[in-house]
Formats: structure tokens, C-alpha cells, sequence
């Protein structure tokens, strides 16, 4: 049988392309400890697996509803956690804490939601005013 080949571990530039954000947000990321490559290099460069991509792109989707890098770190963890079949006595708790996190992530989207009304609605006036 036949196993599919690990696809080659992802330098920092690559990984920058392909999730939009800048090598400095990943190296900050890393020296916080909110999010480390699986690996590096004889020389030290950082190298990033698909699975950390994936951690990556959760991080940036967080980002733009205002969570902080503890708030990000804590649910990367939880998630860990829920992926961890051995993590099995921290599931509930994990589970918990996830859902409290999507709750308000609903919230912050709302409020987003009416922030951007009320900017569509000040670009329609002062349009109107300029017409």
C-alpha cells in the first residue's frame, strides 16, 4: 500500500503569500508563542507544514474582529486540545470555552456589520452632497 508523500515543509515567503499577511506578523507570531513553524533548518530559517497554515489562517480570520493574542492563543490551544484524541479529560472544558468564543465573534461581526452601515450610509450622503 502506498501512502501519500508528505507535501514539502513551506519557507516564511511562501506562507506569507499564500495566507495575505506579512513575514513580519508571522515572525511576531512565533516570538509571542501565539503560533511556531513545526520545524526549521540547519541555517534556522522556519519552515511551516499545510497543518500550520490551516492554525494560520484561523488566527487571521480572528484578527480582524478584534481578539487579542491571548484571546487567539487560548482558542489555537482549545482547538489543539479538541483535535488531541489523548487530550480526551480536556475536551468539555476546551469545548466550553469555544463556544463562548463563538458567541462572541457573533457579536463582534454584528457590530462590524453596523459599523459598516454606517459607513455605506455616510459615503451615500457625502456622495449626495457632492453631486
Amino acid at each position: 500500500m502506498t501512502s501519500t508523500p508528505e507535501p514539502a515543509p513551506m519557507h516564511i515567503g511562501e506562507v506569507a503569500a499564500r495566507t495575505d499577511l506579512s513575514l513580519r506578523s508571522l515572525r511576531h507570531w512565533d516570538e509571542v508563542g501565539l503560533l511556531s513553524p513545526s520545524g526549521r533548518t540547519d541555517g534556522g530559517f522556519r519552515l511551516y507544514t499545510e497543518a500550520d497554515v490551516e492554525k494560520i489562517l484561523v488566527i487571521r480570520r480572528m484578527k480582524p474582529l478584534g481578539f487579542t493574542l491571548e484571546q487567539m492563543s487560548a482558542a489555537m490551544r482549545d482547538l489543539e486540545a479538541l483535535r488531541d484524541p489523548d487530550a480526551s479529560d480536556r475536551h468539555a472544558e476546551a469545548r466550553e470555552r469555544l463556544v463562548e468564543i463563538l458567541a462572541d465573534a457573533s457579536e463582534r461581526r454584528e457590530k462590524l456589520e453596523r459599523q459598516l452601515a454606517m459607513a455605506d450610509e455616510f459615503i451615500s450622503q457625502l456622495g449626495q452632497q457632492l453631486d
